[in-house]
């Protein structure tokens, strides 16, 4: 991959995250979150994937993030107000944003009449009316652009304060950026232009605290304004103008009447063009500008042209420029805007404090900024390392059976070695493991866009909520969590939810609700999807899957089987297929991921009230804690996760019945006993429990039963590999394992387990009740 390349997929992560950011704050402003803080991070996301796409020349995206950004500062600024029609233009425009920077990163082309009804909705609230989204003109731009030198025409005219008229007070401005600033996509000359907007200014650029050319440091801060300001507005209006920098900068306001009359610090004296012309000079960029006969490139029009150099290096922002001038890296000699960032420096980089104290202590703050506390890795060397440390696990385990298979005494150096390496294989197999956890809220992130598109096509009302977005599990999960998801979400409201006029009439809000949580449980993540709807319709549920052929015209089903009815392929409730439903797909398509990842899907539903789908899900698919165990002349792992007890029972804690089914007493309760090996096709013969071990286990709905194993050698951490994927599917089994001796191991699921051995002979509820009596 080529230099290039890198920033490129550099700059896509990125926007993923400012996309993450801008979506979150206007779902909050949409809860009525409009504070200042919000609504400026979602100016910054905007505002800093404008500026990146610049960079690569993605015209589409930054013209449209552009559009985007100037109804957003309308926004910041209190000329617009974020009312539920303004935030829903804005959430459509955040969703074509997303489109577009996915379709730069495909490489994909745009065509921009699919977003042209936005483009219009945003200059409609501009005021502009409808037009063709341009691009930025005379606004400033992020991006670097080409990086060959192109001379630039830079105007005084914006800072020398025109001829606005002065007013009552008079303020003393004192303002020095901090490289935080402009790392944070921020423009100095942005904030001067809005204090020159309250008056009459005077603005003097202070150059004290630029070093020698071979000490600049390219994404430093080293020059600072000071600003004489006659307005007739209040002081606060110059504080909300830095409101937004706060802590980027150093900034100091006092008023002339209060403090007298005082000199300008700096290079007083000097006019700005003056300045400049040193800075220049400085650089090497240019000559200085003298007071003789002008130069012949000057336009005479009050604006400086800078003339290109092979060996010139871009400082900062010139205070000069009509649009602000950031650093570029070195041997570049364009002075076009690029974007910084936050680099602590070097005390040998420093300006001599002595001579500039301003530098020091500009510098001396940007040296204590905390660092980066994250990396970017690719997500294949992390794969690689997992399955690294799967082997060494796995070669652990040997080493240890090895040992004992030689009869080496507990205490020998040898056996304390190998306890040692165990226990720090297991750390850095939790280690690992962690540095793949990621939290739900990348998944949940993508639901709200989601929910709008299917309330826009079902005429429906609905209001998202989600809990527990920062529970972690493993990055596999992840990524195979968003389309069973979205599978429910358009089930929920396309199904569940009721017309807002069919709820007004059943009493309840014409605004249906779709709850989303996540949360860690017994070892393993549970998924609740929950609706306030009208519930599972369970006569007409029946109805359908007779209609279909799915089950028998009179077989005799309880609410929970009638409930999973909706997960047989090929089973809709509507009569006729749209874009949304209708074709019997959905929640098959659920079951099977959900499946595939080793979880299960259970439903519970109240007719009126609505409906609860929990998915529940292995925290990993790469390691469990198992219990070692015998059936026939297997050894199959148990997952720990699911055993609440281990015991031998007695001849007269064991009931039959019918010759089939044996119960259990356990602390005056009956349980049915399933005896593994014969459910497995192990033998035919069933096993005595006074026999065998009983392991009592619970599924995942919460039902207890009783396991029936030959004998448990132990418990350890296994690796987890994907017997589907290697052989096939075989019911009862989740997966296998690589035992210490090299030998494969079955990895049991307990929930089909246990379905299967109350399928093919476990007592009816009835008759439980009977032995218990």
């Amino acid at each position: 991959m080529s230099g290039m390349d890198e920033i490129r997929q550099t700059f896509f992560e990125e926007c993923a995250e400012q996309l993450e950011e801008l979506e979150q704050g206007l779902l909050a402003m949409q809860n009525g979150e409009s504070d200042s803080e919000t609504v400026h991070a979602v100016f910054r996301a905007v505002h800093s994937i404008k500026g990146g796409a610049g960079a690569f020349h993605l015209t589409e995206l930054v013209g449209f993030a552009h559009t985007f950004e100037n109804v957003l500062d309308l926004v910041r600024s209190d000329k617009l107000a974020p009312t539920p029609e303004v935030l829903a233009v804005l959430l459509r425009s955040a969703d074509v944003l997303i489109d577009l920077v996915e379709l730069a990163r495909n490489e994909e082309p745009v065509d921009p009449s699919s977003y042209a009804d936005v483009a219009q909705a945003l200059d409609g609230l501009r005021g502009v009316g409808p037009g063709v989204v341009a691009l930025p003109e005379d606004e400033d731009d992020d991006g670097m652009g080409d990086l060959n030198f192109t001379p630039v025409q830079v105007s005084l005219d914006d800072l020398m304060g025109g001829d606005d008229e002065g007013g009552a007070n008079v303020f003393h401005i004192a303002f020095k950026p901090l490289p935080a600033l402009y790392a944070n996509a921020n423009e100095s000359m942005r904030l001067i232009r809005e204090v020159i907007a309250l008056g009459n200014a005077d603005v003097r650029c202070d150059l004290s605290a630029v070093p020698d050319l071979d000490r600049i440091d390219p994404e430093g801060a080293y020059l600072s304004w000071n600003i004489r300001l006659e307005t007739n507005s209040p002081r606060s209006a110059i504080e909300e103008i830095f409101e937004f920098v706060e802590g980027d900068c150093e900034l100091t306001i006092e008023d002339e009447a209060a403090e007298g009359d005082r000199g300008e610090p700096g290079l007083a004296g000097e006019d700005l063009d003056n300045n400049v012309a040193s800075l220049l000079a400085m650089l090497n960029l240019g000559e200085p500008a003298t007071e003789e006969a002008p130069d012949d490139d000057d336009p005479g029009d009050g604006s400086t042209i800078v003339s290109s150099s092979e060996d010139a290096i871009e400082s900062e922002p010139a205070p000069v420029a009509a649009e602000p001038v950031k650093a570029a890296p070195a041997k570049t000699a364009s002075i076009a805007e690029t974007k910084t960032f936050e680099e602590p420096a070097e005390p040998a980089e420093l300006a001599d404090t002595a001579n500039e104290p301003a530098a020091a202590s500009g510098e001396a703050k940007r040296s204590n900024a905390p660092a980066s506390t994250s990396i970017r890795v690719d997500l294949e060397r992390v794969d690689r390392l997992i399955d690294l440390v799967g082997e060494l696990v796995i070669h652990q385990v040997m080493l240890s059976q090895r040992a004992q298979q030689a009869g080496l005494a507990p205490g020998s150096e040898l056996t304390l070695g190998l306890e040692d390496l165990e226990q720090l294989t297991r750390q850095l197999q939790d280690s690992v493991m962690a540095i793949r956890a990621q939290s739900v809220k990348s998944v949940f992130q993508k639901l709200p866009r989601l929910v709008r598109e299917v309330c826009s096509a079902t005429g429906k009302t609905v209001r998202l909520v989600t809990e527990g977005e920062y529970t972690e599990v493993d990055k596999t999960v992840i990524e195979r969590l968003s389309d069973p998801l979205t599978h429910m979400i358009r089930n929920a409201i396309d199904h569940g939810i009721e017309a807002p006029e069919d709820r007004i009439a059943a009493g309840k809000k014409p605004e249906g609700t779709i709850c989303v949580s996540a949360a860690h449980r017994s070892g393993r993540i549970a998924i609740e999807i929950s609706d306030d709807g009208a519930g599972i319709n369970r006569e007409r549920v029946f109805d359908i899957a007779v209609k279909k052929g799915l089950v028998p015209a009179g077989v005799n089903l309880t609410d929970e089987e009638i409930d999973n009815l909706i997960f047989r392929p090929g089973f809709s409730t509507k009569e006729e297929a749209s874009e949304l439903s209708g074709r019997g797909v959905g929640m098959d398509v659920v079951k099977q991921s959900i499946q595939s990842l080793g979880g299960r899907v259970s439903i519970a539903s109240q007719p009126g009230q609505g409906s609860k789908f929990t998915l529940s899900l292995p925290l990993t698919l790469a390691v469990l804690d198992g219990m070692i165990v015998s059936a026939g002349d297997n050894t199959l792992v148990l997952p720990l996760t699911a055993v609440l007890e281990t015991l031998k029972p007695n001849t007269s804690d064991v009931k039959n019945f019918c010759n089939e089914t044996n119960l259990i007493r356990l602390r005056d309760q009956f349980l049915p006993v399933i005896d593994v090996a014969r459910c497995l096709g192990f033998r035919s013969e069933q096993k005595e429990p006074s026999e065998g071990v009983t392991v009592l286990v619970e599924s995942e709905n919460g039902t207890r039963q009783a396991l029936l194993v030959d004998a448990i050698q132990g418990q350890r951490q296994v690796v987890i590999k994907s017997l589907e994927t290697n052989y096939g599917r075989v019911d009862g089994v989740s997966a296998a394992t690589i035992l210490g001796d090299g030998r494969v191991a079955l990895i049991l699921d307990v929930d089909a387990l246990t379905a299967s051995g109350r399928a093919e002979g476990g007592p009816p509820k009835e008759i439980m009740s009977i032995a218990a009596e």
